[in-house]
């Protein structure tokens, strides 16, 4: 059973990977967007539009151990329209990867076969209006927070991490079978979401480029079990609240939300013949609450989000604890200023930290307040070209995730990119861990 579910959602991504091979052109392109329209159609009386994106991704991996680890081409097609009663949309999204062909040794089987075709429903869902209230049901984004380059009060998204933080978090974010409700009060805006059955993160099979524990982070011969996931109970859904006001220009929210956490715990479940541990991805329950600002001072765009969390473990070097992790609170804020600079440039400055609550445990690894920061600078170069360069880092470890990276756009609806993801550090720190992980890539997309 489970292998025919497979190979239907394999089949559905070349599908929707051909009909993108073979959907009209236009000359509408929005960088910022995930797709772009293409324009509409009637069909009995509404207007139909369809939008989407083919895109190829090239990269070789030239520390560690020299290889091609990529050579993905991914599509999307998205429909949407409305009637009188309601709106609608629904987009399909495929990929086939070649660098498993290319690569035949580097890669576990296991890896291949989760890897090289992909499909999935991105979204589908219908929206309806009633005065000052929405409702909309099904497959959606929901997204509560956005900085550069960073998750932090986004927390209701499910995310694809089998490529780190690295793509777009348009094509990252994996949307929630949901339903919400929200309700506009003038300046004031609430709203509510219940996911009866979530979504998780993606994050891969053991072996794959950037799974969440790498080989210098474990002993040699630590055994992976497959990823247990919540049983799908209504018991195990997911539901929160939003307010958001704007007073004064300033942009405000909170929110609470209680969830199954999208990211998966590591549990230790013992030991093996070669007494290295025996772990396992499991989901826990988690309450956060949180809130977002933001404020246009005319120079400047100043933004800020913080997130408390409780329930969730961490992975501790203790022998004698229970499934080898700990319980921490812990609050994560960030502060980030935006400057517009360059002739249509920006510099975006960021300072981030998460600081542990409760008696915190120094075995886990982690410092009592762990601090980092970030810098974005963007500038034109003319004639289509421009520059984007990205540095993360973590102040504790002093690792650090260095993007540097040259667009071409050649036409509106067509953009090249070539660029760096270096990646430096103590194994320990987030971006360390995958010192040995550090490529140059191509990305070429084609917008209709």
């Amino acid at each position: 059973m489970a292998g025919g579910c497979i190979k239907k959602i394999r089949a559905a991504g070349l599908v929707c990977l051909a009909a993108g091979l073979f959907a009209p052109p236009s000359a509408v392109w929005a960088q910022q967007a995930e797709s772009a329209e293409v324009g509409s159609l009637e069909a009995d009386g509404s207007a139909v539009r369809s939008s989407g994106f083919i895109q190829y991704d090239m990269a070789r991996t030239y520390a560690g151990a020299d290889h091609w680890s990529m050579a993905r081409l991914r599509s999307e097609v998205a429909l949407q329209g409305s009637t009188p009663a309601f709106k609608w949309k629904t987009s399909v999204w495929g990929e086939v990867d070649g660098v498993y062909a290319i690569d035949h040794g580097y890669y576990s089987d296991e890896v291949r076969r989760d890897q090289q075709t992909r499909g999935m429903l991105r979204e589908a869902y219908l929206e309806f209006s009633a005065g000052d209230a929405e409702l909309r049901f099904g497959r959606q984004h929901i997204v509560w927070g956005e900085m550069v380059g960073l998750f932090f009060a986004d927390v209701v998204s499910a995310r694809d991490m089998k490529t780190f933080y690295l793509p777009e978090f348009g094509q990252m974010r994996i949307p929630q079978w949901a339903a919400r409700a929200q309700y506009f009060m003038g300046e004031t805006n609430a709203e509510f979401i219940w996911i009866p059955v979530p979504t998780y993160d993606d994050i891969g099979r053991p072996g794959g480029e950037f799974y969440p524990i790498q080989p210098g982070r474990v002993p040699t011969g630590t055994q992976f079990l497959g990823e247990q996931k919540p049983s799908g109970r209504l018991a195990d859904g997911n539901w929160g609240g939003r307010l958001s006001r704007m007073i004064d220009s300033w942009d405000l929210s909170a929110f609470y939300y209680r969830s199954m956490d999208v990211a998966p715990t590591f549990y230790r479940l013992g030991f093996n013949d070669q007494m290295a541990p025996v772990l396992q991805a499991r989901h826990l329950r988690i309450a956060q609450t949180g809130g977002t600002l933001t404020k246009d001072f005319g120079d400047f765009v100043l933004k800020s989000e913080v997130v408390h969390t409780r329930g969730r473990q961490f992975n501790t070097q203790d022998m004698f604890a229970p499934f080898g992790l700990v319980g921490e609170e812990t609050l994560d804020y960030i502060f980030g200023v935006d400057i517009p600079a360059f002739d249509d440039g920006r510099i975006n400055v960021q300072y981030f930290a998460r600081r542990f609550l409760s008696r915190h445990d120094l075995l886990t690894g982690y410092d009592k307040v762990e601090q980092g920061g970030s810098l974005f600078l963007s500038s034109k170069l003319g004639r289509g070209w421009e520059t984007e360069t990205l540095l993360v880092t973590g102040f504790n470890r002093t690792d650090y995730m260095f993007r540097p990276k040259l667009i071409w756009t050649p036409k509106p609806n067509w953009r090249v990119s070539f660029g760096l993801d270096i990646f430096g550090g103590k194994p320990q720190g987030v971006f360390g861990t995958y010192d040995a992980h550090d490529r140059i890539y191509a990305q070429v997309r084609w917008a209709y």
